[in-house]
């Protein structure tokens, strides 16, 4: 099913019968039921104003459309949303819903914010099949609810997105990355930190364990990279050595799809801790391969096939996502951390409002 328009799409939930699948561009290939809902039809920027920085696209419009409008403007959309294809094998074509849908955020998140934190406003159906807009009418099912931070994040389980609205910011005028050799997890986070911490705006932190380097971004005016990569490198002293990558958006981009793990064998995981706590917590993950990002909150783990990392882990401050396996291994682990009990009768409540039929996308988050 291929809704053109929201008002198709809203008639065609009203009908249904049996719960769905919702789907962007297809490139994370989510299991579920067969029957779906793709929202590809649903393409176009509906308003793109530069000077005020706002940008306006129904759900179903390619990322890589939106990112050519803003770099013709020289702009950007600042939370540098990844692409999953390398990584997950798989076709298709990102959209700004499914960004949106599943708060894809890259390394510049540790400075920037994540995708939910530019979104400024949304449409979507509910499983009512009613047109629902944040800030429009207020339905009585969703008085009181952030809708713009709930529908960020929900991977479709909530309502079908028809139309986002994000704050977008002007492209940095030069950009500078160092490289700092380090020994071991513990040094690496050490830089990392020091170098967040730091008065000078690192925007990028990541630790890619096979190289033995960790990476450091600053953005912004020309004579102020300069300056600040001249200051970081005085901070970063009894670190490790140090140099300047000479080139590094191809680096960054890299960094940001998990380029290392790309056409390897065995399942990936995706592990939000503390960055304080990700050196013991990449140990007691005894994976193939690591890398870290958001100065060490987030580690990639790539294990092999059928791998239990929850159950490895043990308790820990964070939680783990099943990113990249079989369909076996996601049906009997699940994809993503199980909730505590009151969390999951929260997360009962909020779908039973939004979607009192079950419709969308059940079983996909608990």
């Amino acid at each position: 099913m291929k809704p053109k328009t929201e008002t198709e799409l809203a008639e065609m939930v009203a009908g249904l019968s049996h719960p769905v699948r919702i789907a962007g561009g297809g490139t994370r290939g989510i299991g579920g039921p067969d029957a779906t809902i793709h929202t590809v039809g649903l393409s176009g920027i509906n308003l793109y104003e530069p000077g005020a920085l706002t940008l306006v696209a129904q759900a179903g419009t390619p990322l890589a459309e939106i990112e050519a409008a803003l770099e013709a403007e020289g702009q950007q959309l600042p939370f540098e949303p990844m692409d999953h294809r390398g990584l997950l094998g798989t076709g298709g074509e990102p959209t700004i819903g499914g960004v949106v849908a599943a708060n894809i955020s890259g390394p510049r998140r540790i400075q920037a914010g994540a995708c939910r934190d530019f979104l400024l406003g949304v449409r979507y159906v509910d499983g009512n099949g009613q047109v629902i807009k944040n800030g429009g009418r207020v339905m009585k099912n969703v008085t009181g609810y952030d809708v713009v931070k709930l529908m960020a994040g929900s991977w479709g389980t909530l309502g079908i997105l028809t139309e986002v609205s994000l704050k977008v910011l002007p492209k940095s005028e030069s950009t500078a990355t160092l490289a700092v050799q380090v020994s071991d997890a513990e040094d690496a986070v050490q830089a990392m930190s020091a170098a967040l911490k730091s008065p000078f705006e690192v925007n990028g932190a990541a630790y890619d364990p096979q190289d033995g380097r960790t990476f450091l971004r600053i953005e912004g005016f020309s004579d102020s990279v300069s300056y600040r990569l001249g200051q970081l490198r005085s901070v970063l002293t009894g670190c490790g050595e140090v140099k300047e990558i000479p080139d590094p958006a191809g680096l960054w981009q890299d960094l940001r799809d998990v380029k290392p793990f790309q056409g390897l064998d065995g399942d990936v995981w995706r592990i939000s801790v503390k960055p304080s706590a990700a050196p013991e917590v990449s140990r007691r993950l005894a994976a193939d391969q690591l890398l870290f990002d958001w100065g060490g909150g987030l580690i990639w783990a790539r294990v092999s096939q059928g791998t239990d990392l929850r159950a490895r882990l043990g308790a820990f401050d964070g939680h783990a996502t099943l990113v990249r396996a079989g369909a076996d291994t996601i049906e009997t682990l699940g994809q993503f951390q199980p909730e505590p009990a009151e969390v999951k009768a929260l997360t009962r409540g909020l779908r039973q409002r939004f979607d009192p039929r079950g419709l969308f996308n059940p079983g996909l988050m608990g």
